[in-house]
């Protein structure tokens, strides 16, 4: 992917807008999550698992053999709360059964 002359990778496609905030401000923190903490008005712990989350998505996003851009969107959905993994583990493999009949009937033809 190509942002103006620079070429951008696949990991920051999977980023929301709220993981690009968190992600400038820890910069500007220094990489210190106790300031980020103090910074957001919230605890250490809380500062900790979000990027824990960032951590998750970024290295399912960078994986080698990466995923098609449906399942990362998926994922990212999951690993951020906002979708049940057994909802999510279903829609994938409605995906991944979608893609094989796709591709038996491109054989076929």
């Amino acid at each position: 992917m190509e942002a103006g002359s620079r070429t951008v990778p696949p990991w920051t496609l999977i980023l929301s807008e709220e993981d690009w905030q968190f992600l400038k401000r820890f910069v500007l923190a220094s990489g210190s999550l106790k300031d980020l903490a103090s910074e957001y008005g919230i605890c250490y712990p809380t500062v900790r698992s979000r990027l824990d989350r960032l951590i998750e998505k970024i290295r399912a996003a960078d994986r080698p053999g990466r995923e098609d851009s449906f399942t990362l969107y998926v994922r990212s959905l999951m690993i951020d709360g906002h979708l049940m993994a057994v909802i999510a583990r279903e829609i994938l493999r409605l995906h991944e059964n979608s893609k094989r009949e796709r591709n038996d009937n491109d054989r076929n033809i």
